[in-house]
């Protein structure tokens, strides 16, 4: 019997819930976007996003024209990783160390 109380013990609730606190803080710091992403999150969204995630990747890989570039890459797995489990915690923790590089790189440059 399990206790109402206790966190979900099954193993993809942990990196569900990183991902779902490094989406929070990526709405917080960026504002202009909340709202977008706050959709892409949503469950309307579910037909959109792995399309749209594909998509982004298949352009991160043609990152050599003007356009498109390396940063579709890692957008594309943010977004599948909304549908796909076995994304989830790489994904959090990739997205955990580049908002700590960003935080460290701006306090650097005296922002």
């Amino acid at each position: 019997m399990t206790d109402p109380d206790t966190p979900d013990q099954t193993p993809n609730a942990r990196p569900a819930e990183r991902l779902d606190r490094q989406f929070d803080a990526l709405e917080r710091d960026i504002p202009r976007l909340r709202r977008f992403i706050r959709y892409l999150r949503s469950n309307r969204a579910r037909p959109v996003r792995v399309p749209l995630g594909l998509l982004l990747i298949f352009g991160g890989v043609f990152s050599f024209l003007p356009v498109l570039g390396i940063w579709m890459l890692p957008l594309g797995l943010m977004v599948l990783a909304l549908d796909l489990p076995f994304l989830q915690g790489p994904v959090a923790a990739l997205m955990l160390r580049t908002r700590r590089l960003a935080t460290r790189w701006s306090r650097k440059s005296g922002r």
